[in-house]
């Protein structure tokens, strides 16, 4: 067997991320990703099992970067419009970091591959679950359901981010997210929130 080497792993992470991103999933196979990374298929088979094994850690890596990047300064005990305006910004720092990555997360997120099921707790839902009942508790957010809470606090920001890396707005023109402009779109979905 083939020693690991965390260069080549790294190097097949990113190409064939970047390869779903171009191809989709089912354009994608591991001998397009061998020929990609200059590497022999068997190579790729010391790091991981299959294509299944693959896709499922390139998600499950994805996931893990983003939600350690939200957390970067957060804690569960901040004031809420601090808390949430803090993840806007670090979401939005990771993304336009890491667009390629975003994009395959997005596009894993939203197929068969990713059943759906209860997520598994992580440091990170239990922080923002902890972040939310806390506000309400406080009295400084409405009690809503979980799935009409993230659509209000975040369905804005992710049609600002899909925007910016379309590099267009709906209408075709040119559009780049500034600070400012999440700031103005953050503003009205803070009120919307409020007791």
């Amino acid at each position: 067997m083939k020693p690991r080497d965390d260069a080549k792993e790294a190097l097949i992470r990113r190409k064939a991320i970047a390869l779903i991103v171009r191809l989709g999933f089912d354009g994608f196979s591991m001998q397009k990703l061998a020929k990609d990374t200059g590497l022999s298929p068997s190579t790729l088979y010391v790091y991981f099992e299959n294509r299944e094994d693959l896709l499922l850690k390139l998600y499950t890596g994805v996931l893990e970067k983003f939600e350690q990047d939200a957390l970067a300064g957060f804690s569960e005990t901040m004031p809420f419009e601090e808390g949430l305006w803090l993840q806007w910004k670090n979401r939005f720092k990771n993304i336009c970091k890491n667009p390629t990555e975003y994009r395959f997360y997005e596009q894993f997120r939203n197929s068969p591959l990713l059943r759906h099921q209860a997520p598994a707790p992580t440091a990170f839902r239990n922080a923002m679950n902890q972040f939310v009942k806390n506000a309400v508790r406080s009295g400084t957010l409405k009690q809503l359901p979980p799935e009409i809470f993230w659509s209000l606090a975040y369905g804005p920001f992710y049609t600002l981010v899909k925007f910016h890396l379309d590099q267009s707005s709906m209408a075709g023109t040119p559009f780049s997210l500034t600070e400012q402009k999440l700031k103005q779109a953050f503003l009205p979905v803070l009120q919307a929130l409020k007791p």
